[in-house]
């Protein structure tokens, strides 16, 4: 279990790598779309495995009630949620808590490009 955490924090740093060369490369003030693309192309150049705008299946009590999306799934492990807004909302973390609770993960990052410094952006949330 411990492997599996080290494992999983190794891979946390380096999709905040990835974002960071993003974000010092772009700069703030593009479409999310933007971000994920190029984020999708450092992802791919540092041997990043991930899957882009995945769909996530909604149930209600047991019934499918629904789909969603997931900007991007890094190594079927880490849910990230992207952003371009001037300030991260409640609603965002729900957002990435939803998506955590409908595949079962335990760790997503929301990340928002919209700021001077990436590291202002990033937030991590651990389903508990």
């Amino acid at each position: 279990m411990r492997e599996l955490d080290s494992q999983l924090n190794q891979l946390t740093q380096d999709a905040i790598g990835a974002a960071i060369e993003v974000h010092r490369l772009l700069g703030p003030g593009f479409l999310e779309a933007v971000y994920e693309e190029a984020l999708c192309i450092e992802f791919t150049m540092r041997g990043i495995p991930f899957e882009r705008q995945t769909a996530v299946n909604v149930t209600y009590k047991g019934y499918p009630v629904g789909a969603g999306k997931i900007d991007l799934l890094v190594k079927e492990q880490l849910v990230i949620e992207l952003k371009t807004v001037e300030i991260l909302a409640p609603i965002h973390s729900a957002q990435v808590i939803s998506y955590l609770k409908a595949t079962g993960l335990q760790l997503g990052l929301l990340i928002n490009f919209n700021v001077v410094l990436l590291k202002q952006g990033i937030k991590r949330i651990i389903l508990s």
